[in-house]
């Protein structure tokens, strides 16, 4: 639920997100799963006021009890001193919380109403199920708000960690902010008593899946698709059997193969389908020039259904595209690959990765976790020189079939001066002919979990420069320290908005060896 507004005031300003107090961590999602007892506890329990003293690293509010409200307003003196993080509220902020979860040393509540001070970066969140649907979580903060905050999550960890901070922080990278979102997995579920199908997200802090009739995240050929594929769903006599839709969007490039066809969702059944049902899957897929699969059990058995003479089946997937116009590169991919969500922010984080590591023509790169040569390819580009063969791009992914959608594409875009490993990057691989050599400079976009394996051979490669993209500030900042101690300086840092409205944090930073004496 969101805070409704029961102040006239008007919003005073403040001096920064967190009022220069440090962030709190956030309980962890298994202690923030309540008991049913609890549950039972707080689901009459009446709501209480509470004054929000900062904020912690996910983007929750975090009030005290005790801390502007006493026992007369419900604040018991045992739990004076206690905190609560609470869902929908901004520092400063004065709200009434329904409490959702209680434990020992904290509690966790929803701010459901504004009683005064209302943070000059609230806003009215753009789509209409925030706070219901666990899809996003900030929406009611103006977006340039989040990234600050993001970037002071980031600057704390590098802190707390490293014990260090960048010489210089990079404005933040922007782009879209609504309907970015071009990879999804949505659950389905038919509601035989409301003889509807439920198409989305899970509810916040549930298993269940939301009521969904448009989402403003994902981008928009599917965005405001959902009521048409719940209505879709609910005509097919295999509607209480499809579980759920993996979608994948690329950009449209109708000369192209597939071009034209640019969204592909996966449907996942758990019945055959009939010949009707499959007729009807068609016939709406068609109208909107979308790619068809369906899958009966694991990824193997995924199918792509015709929907047009041209379409070829002699593969599995058939084909989409995105740009990286700045280097004019065109990428393939197939709908289970992994590519970024936000593709207008990658055309910026690709830019952005490669002016910082200032590449030369003849220069030798090594791209680490290189996917389906995102970064490899332009940093061949840059390393080429006119004739595109001077420098080296070695790019070393964990994954086979990456591995060679990376090479294919290097081909793809005519460039001759690549390299592609399949390596296990959290094992051992000093002995790998690429990992003998020297590097000039090095890029790494490794997992959530980090690269701290990487980390224990970086000194090998001799790089005078490192650029590492994460989106974990945690194992970034963990691997900032190994970084430092193995003669490294921090010199650049930022955030980018990659996953707005969300707590989730997208980085970037740049290191530099220090020269010895």
């Amino acid at each position: 639920m969101q805070p409704t507004d029961n102040t006239n005031n008007t919003p005073s300003p403040t001096d920064s997100h967190t009022d220069n107090a440090s962030l709190a961590a956030a309980p962890s999602k298994k202690l923030s799963k309540p008991s049913s007892r609890v549950r039972r506890r707080l689901k009459d329990a009446a709501p209480l006021p509470f004054k929000i003293d900062g904020l912690s690293h996910d983007g929750r509010g975090v009030a005290i009890y005790g801390n502007e409200f006493g026992v007369d307003q419900g604040h018991i003196e045992e739990k004076h001193g206690k905190k609560v993080f609470v869902s929908f509220a901004l520092p400063n902020e004065s709200v009434t919380v329904r409490l959702t979860n209680s434990r020992k040393s904290f509690e966790e509540g929803d701010a459901v109403e504004l009683i005064e001070n209302a943070h000059p970066e609230r806003q009215t969140p753009p789509c209409p199920h925030f706070g219901v649907c666990g899809g996003c979580s900030l929406q009611h903060w103006q977006p340039d708000g989040q990234i600050a905050f993001k970037q002071t999550v980031l600057a704390e960890l590098l802190q707390h960690q490293a014990d260090v901070q960048p010489d210089n922080w990079l404005e933040p990278v922007v782009a879209d902010r609504l309907g970015y979102r071009t990879k999804a997995r949505m659950g389905v579920r038919y509601v035989a008593k409301k003889d509807t199908a439920l198409v989305g997200f899970r509810e916040r802090n549930s298993n269940f899946l939301a009521e969904l009739n448009e989402c403003h995240i994902l981008d928009e050929r599917i965005g405001f698709e959902l009521e048409n594929l719940k209505t879709l769903i609910s005509s097919l006599e295999a509607r209480s059997h499809i579980a759920q839709i993996e979608l994948a969007m690329g950009e449209a490039i109708s000369e192209l193969a597939d071009g034209d066809q640019p969204v592909a969702l996966i449907l996942r059944h758990l019945e055959p389908l009939s010949e009707s049902d499959i007729e009807k899957l068609k016939t709406f897929f068609k109208a909107r020039n979308w790619q068809l699969y369906l899958q009966s059990k694991g990824p193997d058995s995924i199918e792509r259904i015709a929907l047009h003479d041209t379409d070829d089946l002699t593969q599995q997937f058939g084909r989409l595209y995105y740009q990286l116009p700045e280097f004019n590169l065109t990428y393939e991919f197939i709908p289970t690959d992994f590519t970024q969500v936000n593709l207008s922010v990658n055309r910026k984080m690709t830019k952005l990765a490669c002016d910082l590591l200032d590449l030369k023509p003849g220069e030798r790169v090594l791209d680490l976790f290189s996917g389906l040569g995102n970064f490899s390819l332009p940093l061949a580009r840059l390393v080429g020189g006119e004739d595109g063969t001077q420098g080296l791009a070695i790019g070393v992914e964990g994954s086979d079939a990456m591995t060679a959608r990376a090479a294919d594409n290097a081909k793809r875009n005519g460039i001759s001066n690549t390299e592609f490993y399949n390596q296990d990057l959290t094992q051992d691989f000093s002995e790998q002919p690429w990992a003998q050599q020297g590097f000039d400079a090095i890029l790494i976009d490794p997992p959530r979990s980090g690269a701290w394996e990487v980390m224990q051979y970086l000194p090998r490669f001799n790089a005078s420069r490192i650029v590492y993209v994460s989106c974990n500030p945690a194992t970034l900042a963990r691997d900032t320290k190994a970084l430092i101690e193995q003669g490294y300086r921090l010199t650049d840092a930022g955030v980018m908005d990659m996953f707005c409205h969300t707590g989730h944090v997208e980085s970037i930073a740049r290191f530099e060896k220090v020269e010895s004496d």
